[in-house]
């Protein structure tokens, strides 16, 4: 919970003055900056005040606030759309003001183009009032020109800020629903989804509002333009614009060609060309709602997918689980691939028939025009051609763009309101003033839920919702939970959790919870930064970082879920004594405990069973009440006057104790002892490190990359060839037309000089090429469009596969050190840009490319004098191509880069949502999400602003080429063909956004390939060892399951020091091994070096196979592990037991049942067929442990590992789980992590560990004849009832296994006897 770092600029756009903002001269600073070296996070500008997350969500909530109560009173569902209008309408429509200058001009230029090529075709030396008029037509043309860009680019950036603003506020909205979600609601969304609607959802807002007035703005326009169409070329002009709106259901036509509906919607295209425009857009919009819908949903899936994939890839790795879950994400991408590529089609098509409408209506207008007895004049054809060109934009791109945009926005807006009409907490708890906090209390009566222990702290908190009965709080909360929850960032910053550092009290707090030590080892003490999820942390310093958290608020009660679960005997009592007994002394106190030597201390004990209380007392009441609570702990008076575990009644307000009825014995959390004098263990941990952020070009080794990944290099010539000629037989078209006007004039001036017969041109010849040159062009135009999306769309689903692979066979380390949140950002928002943004872009840059060299190859034809001032422009172009993406690369990577966080954020603030609420820590983090909300913002605002800094000066160039190309004719006016003229000026005119768009386009690709850069760098992970090996064991390997340690050094990476140091044991055959020791004494890392999840040096075989020669898969999945956090994934209970349907029904049953979770899956609606919510969040800790059990019982193995698994479970289920081991694994080698020293004190025998060597290996009766031995001063921490017991059993497993050692040994010798008499 740490402020960001970072010194802020003030923005310079809010002084700048009108010019500066007119042509964004504020940026220069920045742009040279930009140009010495790469630039920072510190060299942004602070946001403006009015762009600020805060501001801008709270605005919007309380619009959507007003619907939801307004549509509560008309008995309606709430209408997200409504907010955001009654928002956002006001300012949106003004920008409109600029577009519709900009159109008005837009339609007035063509006829000043008509006017100067009509005074070429009249051209007359002697005429000098015709010549003045001619250069005022001209200056019109350059000054409308320029004017255009100016109107063209405020009007952009105006709606793309607006963009912006609306998706800042409804991703403060979602992230503010997230923190209110209750339970119920929780099993109805998931992080992935959550993920998906702020990285792609919410992005559509982005697009939509650079269309929407195109709406308006294209019918007005249409109507304009026909008007002086009608002017220009009379009835004619009609068949051009039919042809135009024809082209809309057309393009509405090939999209649902790729829909499920195919069959219906011929009749309804061809009905809706002939009946109303609206239909026409509906049609459209269902469309492209059909894939929009289906895609997100398979995004979403994918999304929680990878999330579930990357948060258990430890465990999927210990089981070798990599190749299914490979297989169920190729799946669900290869489904989503298949609409995206449908989509995709459909927009290439939409994309052509832009590209092509010109040449179809000029056509057919051509067409009408000469066969109904007109003849050609250059003046009226090329005036059409520019009118249809200023219209065109519009109607066949802007304004399906429009109606598209607005379809995907209805979709996320649809997406986002169900989502923030998700249920809520209750808003309660929240305190009483200070006055009347004098005696602090929970009250809870006749409660029904459906819970377990942990439930009911849940129903304190108000997370759990309740059927009936009253939970009443005076006070202040605060909690900690049984999986301790840990935020990226320093130590002391989870422990401080937003408050001041009060030194003196943070100390008290450190010394109270057993952390000063762990301070003194750990690089960087207390500020030593943390991954995600505390992955670099030990489960026992996580849970003292939680209590810690939880102690420094100094509330008024604490709710405490087993925080002692997770530490050694020591420390357990160390935490009870110094924290919940010391520090909390005068605090009310609810723990829910497992360790039951500490209920003698507790003022009130509740015993709860299968969710009912059946017991609550004091200890002694309890005790005297004949219930099977006394069986739970043996008195011992002595013990109880020697112990130092207060006595009730000698602390004030002892906490209320949670437990399982039970019948063992009594039962204690002890693993190691922190003996003065041991050699102290550097720490490992792997800190956060910075995301990565490549520097310089995108070389010419990643578009290579790029297209080949998509398809081989045949395929690419095609591609190539079709590309060059669709443009050939483009620009041809309109060449044959230029010469067809000039040959038409020729005709007519012959004919007036001589007096002749009017002469006819052959009109077959003429609309013979000219229709196959149409033709041509319209055909190779649909052809390079979808051959070019089919290749990008491939290249990005193989890079994604790529990518996965890559990460599913790197090493555990590569999660340790980098946050769930940065991984998924590059399978979201990165993927998404491979998906669709880029491929649309490439293809039209490459096709606004060819336009440009067109272009400029005609007028050079015509007028070769211009390609002189061509040359300087030129090198200015590419002076200053090269000077803005030195600053523009760093901008859209910074803007990558601080786009992490915010996933970051949320998946670290969904994973910790009940301690964030029960803390009340809601408003800090809603302001660190708007704070990395706002650095995205700058970086964000910097890439809008310097896009539009050079285009406004990429379209000065252009409008210094049109002003040179406009006056160049009237200087060379002699000798000019009307025809040429009017080819070269209709061409120039349209230079002037075509040339910015597509040198923006090419800048914009360069920039979207660092997405590409980023998923080919973790395409191109160092991968672990291989998963199989030529080297292949037996199928029935192992059979007697020793291994053996030979000299073994193990560190989790190369520059991490050693956990292991030269480590030399042997687990033989069928031998059961306890292994102890202190945090970080290596226990967890010898497991890790058995699994190979880094590699180690030295010798590990197993029964004589040498670990490091065989491959991963065929290791690991012959071994079976309990891990220490146990890991469900979203799926059926079956999936989660055999997720390779290796077994039968009956296994599956048989294995719950050894594990006595058979009853509570039969009791499941769906029994195996039950989905389970994200991560298994639908079962308790414990119930969850044991369906990891359950997978192991079920694969078989000859080696099992049991990494403290039962540190969440209460003694009774340890009991059985302990007893399900020894029975069903009776012929296995066994090695169990344990923190209860009672679990493996019958082991065969301890291997007792510290600093990473061994410090003791024998039997444990043998260990406990060694009063200076590690194992036996964790035996005497236990407490001596509880040590006496250990000793007393430890001596019968010693006894047991002599007399049967005897008896065997005695046989053997009655054997030999008997044999030699």
């Amino acid at each position: 919970m740490e402020p960001l770092q970072k010194e802020a600029k003030d923005n310079p756009s809010a002084s700048a003055n009108l010019l500066s903002k007119i042509f964004f001269c504020w940026l220069n600073p920045l742009f040279r900056i930009g140009y010495k070296r790469r630039l920072e996070e510190d060299d942004m500008y602070r946001v403006l005040p009015e762009d600020a997350s805060d501001r801008l969500g709270e605005e919007l909530q309380e619009y959507w606030n007003q619907e939801v109560q307004k549509a509560a009173k008309e008995l309606r569902p709430p209408r997200l759309s409504t907010a955001l209008i009654q928002c956002y309408w006001k300012s949106y429509s003004l920008i409109g003001i600029y577009i519709f200058v900009e159109e008005v001009i837009k339609v007035i230029q063509p006829v000043l183009l008509g006017k100067l090529i009509e005074y070429f075709e009249r051209y007359d030396p002697t005429q000098s009032a015709s010549v003045r008029e001619a250069y005022i037509y001209a200056a019109g043309i350059s000054l409308s020109t320029i004017t255009l860009a100016l109107l063209h680019h405020l009007y952009f950036y105006q709606v793309q800020l607006a963009g912006m603003k609306i998706r800042i506020a409804m991703c403060h909205m979602i992230y503010r629903k997230a923190l209110c979600l209750n339970s119920s609601a929780l099993a109805k969304t998931t992080t992935g989804q959550i993920v998906n609607l702020l990285s792609n959802d919410v992005n559509k807002f982005d697009e939509v509002t650079l269309y929407l007035h195109f709406l308006w703005l294209g019918p007005l326009q249409a109507i304009s333009v026909l008007l002086l169409l009608l002017y220009a070329i009379g009835p004619s002009c009609l068949a051009g614009m039919a042809v135009l709106f024809i082209l809309l259901p057309i393009q509405t036509m090939f999209g649902r060609f790729f829909s499920r509906l195919r069959s219906v919607v011929f009749c309804m295209v061809f009905h809706m060309v002939f009946s109303n425009y609206r239909s026409v857009c509906l049609v459209f919009q269902s469309c492209v709602l059909c894939f929009r819908a289906e895609t997100a949903v398979l995004t979403d899936d994918r999304i929680r997918t990878m999330n579930e994939v990357i948060s258990g890839i430890r465990v999927i790795k210990m089981y070798g689980w990599e190749k299914p879950f490979g297989t169920l994400v190729d799946e669900v991408r290869r489904m989503e691939i298949f609409k995206i590529m449908q989509s995709s089609y459909l927009r290439g098509l939409n994309m052509a028939s832009f590209f092509v409408a010109s040449k179809i209506v000029i056509f057919f207008t051509v067409c009408v025009y000469v066969l109904t007895g007109n003849k050609l004049s250059a003046s009226r054809v090329f005036m059409a051609v520019s009118l249809y060109g200023a219209v065109r934009l519009t109607i066949t791109l802007f304004f399906p763009f429009a109606i598209e945009k607005a379809s995907e926005s209805l979709i996320s807006i649809q997406r986002i309101k169900k989502f923030l009409l998700l249920e809520e907490v209750a808003p309660q708890h929240l305190g009483f003033p200070v006055a009347e906090k004098k005696d602090h209390m929970v009250k809870i009566q006749d409660l029904v839920c459906y819970w377990d222990k942990s439930s009911l702290l849940s129903a304190v908190l108000g997370e759990l919702s309740q059927e009936s009965g009253v939970v009443k709080v005076k006070g202040e909360l605060t909690y900690t939970s049984q999986q301790p929850w840990i935020l990226p960032g320093t130590i002391r910053s989870n422990i401080l959790f937003g408050k001041e550092l009060n030194l003196k009290k943070y100390d008290r707090v450190l010394r109270a919870c057993a952390l000063n030590r762990d301070m003194d080892l750990l690089p960087g003490g207390d500020l030593a930064m943390v991954g995600d999820r505390g992955a670099n942390l030990s489960g026992g310093q996580k849970a003292r970082i939680g209590l810690a958290r939880a102690v420094y608020q100094d509330a008024d009660i604490y709710l405490l879920d087993d925080p002692l679960s997770a530490v050694d005997a020591e420390v357990g009592r160390h935490l009870f004594e110094e924290c919940i007994c010391g520090l909390l002394r005068k605090k009310p106190r609810i723990l829910v405990t497992h360790q039951l030597q500490y209920l003698k201390a507790a003022d009130q004990i509740v015993v709860l069973k299968e969710g009912q209380m059946v017991a609550r007392g004091t200890y002694s009441e309890l005790q005297g009440s004949g219930l099977d609570f006394t069986s739970l702990l043996k008195e011992d008076q002595e013990e109880e006057r020697q112990d130092n575990t207060p006595q009730p009644g000698t602390v004030s307000r002892l906490p209320y104790a949670l437990s399982d009825n039970s019948s063992m014995s009594s039962c204690s959390s002890s693993r190691y002892s922190l003996i003065e004098g041991a050699e102290p263990l550097a720490a490992v941990v792997h800190p956060t490190e910075e995301e990565s952020r490549l520097e310089g070009n995108v070389g010419l080794r990643m578009y290579v990359k790029y297209f080949l990944a998509g398809a081989n290099v045949l395929v690419l010539f095609v591609l190539f060839a079709l590309n060059a000629l669709a443009h050939i037989t483009f620009v041809l078209q309109d060449w044959w037309l230029a010469r067809w006007a000039s040959e038409q004039k020729h005709m007519s001036v012959t004919e007036h000089l001589n007096g002749s017969y009017p002469q006819q041109l052959d009109l077959d010849l003429y609309l013979g090429v000219y229709a196959g040159l149409t033709a041509t062009s319209v055909v190779f135009g649909f052809l390079r469009t979808l051959v070019f999306f089919n290749v990008l769309v491939t290249s990005a689903q193989t890079l994604h596969n790529s990518m996965f692979n890559a990460i599913l066979r790197t090493s555990i380390q590569f999660f340790d050190i980098n946050p769930i949140g940065r991984i998924l950002n590059r399978f979201s928002k990165d993927i998404g840009y491979l998906d669709s943004l880029l491929p649309w872009t490439f293809v039209d840059f490459t096709q606004v490319f060819l336009q440009v060299i067109g272009v400029i190859a005609v007028a050079g034809v015509i007028i070769p004098w211009i390609l002189i001032p061509v040359i300087p422009l030129l090198a200015v172009f590419l002076f200053l191509r090269h000077y803005f993406l030195q600053t523009s690369r760093d901008i859209k990577r910074l803007e990558s880069t601080t786009r992490s966080p915010v996933f970051s954020h949320l998946s670290s603030s969904l994973q910790g949502l009940s301690t964030i609420r029960a803390f009340k820590v809601q408003q800090k983090f809603q302001e660190m999400f708007d704070e990395y909300q706002d650095l995205h913002s700058e970086a964000w605002f910097l890439f809008l602003t310097t896009s539009r800094w050079f285009a406004v000066r990429l379209d000065g160039i252009c409008s210094v080429f049109v002003t040179i190309t406009t006056f160049g004719c009237l200087y060379l006016r002699d000798g000019l063909e009307p025809g040429a003229v009017g080819l070269a000026l209709s061409y120039a005119v349209t230079l002037t956004g075509m040339f910015q768009w597509g040198v923006r386009q090419s800048a914009e690709i360069e920039n979207m390939m660092t997405s590409v850069e980023r998923v080919v760098e973790y395409a191109e992970l160092e991968s672990e060892a291989p998963w199989e090996t030529d080297k292949q064991p037996p199928d029935n390997w192992p059979q007697a399951g020793s291994i053996i340690f030979d000299r073994v050094n193990f560190s989790y990476s190369a520059n991490d020091p050693l956990v292991l140091k030269s480590l030399s044991v042997v687990f033989t055959s069928s031998e059961k091994v306890g292994i102890v020791g202190r945090t970080g004494a290596g226990k967890s890392s010898l497991i890790s070096a058995l699994f190979r999840l880094a590699e180690p040096e030295g010798r590990i075989t197993i029964d004589g196979f040498l670990t490091s020669e065989i491959g991963l898969h065929t290791l690991r999945q012959k071994m079976s592990i309990i891990p220490q956090d146990p890991v469900l994934f979203t799926g059926t209970i079956r999936k989660n037991l055999d997720p390779f349907r290796e077994h039968t029904d009956e296994d599956l049953w048989n294995a719950l049942q050894e594990v006595q979770m058979k009853v509570v899956v039969e009791e499941l609606p769906n029994k195996l067929e039950t989905v389970l919510t994200e991560s298994g969040s639908n079962f308790s800790v414990g119930q969850r442990q044991l369906v990891c059990l359950a997978r192991a019982i079920l694969r078989k193995n000859r080696i099992l590992i049991i990494d403290e698994a039962t540190a969440n479970v209460d003694p009774r289920t340890d009991s059985l789980i302990q007893q399900t081991i020894r029975d069903k694994f009776q012929a296995c080698t066994v090695l169990t992590i344990a923190h209860r020293l009672n679990t493996i004190i019958d082991c065969d025998r301890i291997l007792v560990l510290d600093a990473g060597m061994i410090q003791e290996y024998d039997e444990p009766y043998v260990l406990l004849q060694n009063q200076d031995g590690l194992f036996f001063q964790m035996v005497q921490q236990t407490g001596r009832a509880e040590a006496a017991s250990l000793l007393q059993t430890a001596k019968q497993v010693y006894k047991d296994k002599k007399r049967v050692t005897d008896t065997r040994h005695a046989e053997d010798t009655c054997v030999i006897f008997e044999t030699s008499l």
